[in-house]
């Protein structure tokens, strides 16, 4: 089960930090990612990090905004925005891919939290 939470209404150029709780189960060596949807839009890959590894990919509109980091320890996955733009309002949800390596691929991530609101004002 995945929990996302840490969303919620923040002015152009604040921040926010989204945390992914992982739990029922170990993830160690899996991939972890997160997604967005903003309304009537597909849902796009926004970061991703290997869980043991640490590497980390980024979608090219969030690079140098967007810190993707994990605590093992903790089981979970965060996602830092700053300098937040209207463009990213969107609904963001976390996803497990049950191998070690990374993909932006939707269809290829396990498990999903159920999502939390990020909403930018401009």
């Amino acid at each position: 089960q995945l929990q996302a939470s840490g969303g919620g209404l923040v002015q152009n150029g604040g921040s926010l930090r989204l945390s992914c709780a992982a739990s029922g189960r170990a993830f160690t060596s899996y991939a972890m990612g997160w997604f967005r949807q903003a309304p009537r839009k597909d849902r796009e890959f926004v970061a991703a990090i290997r869980w043991s590894g640490g590497t980390t990919y980024y979608t090219n509109s969030v690079k140098g905004r967007f810190t993707i980091s994990r605590d093992n320890a903790k089981n979970t996955v965060f996602l830092q925005m700053n300098n937040l733009k209207p463009e990213d309002t969107a609904v963001y949800y976390c996803a497990v891919k049950k191998e070690f390596a990374t993909s932006v691929v939707l269809t290829e991530y396990d498990y999903w939290g159920q999502g939390t609101q990020v909403t930018v004002s401009s």
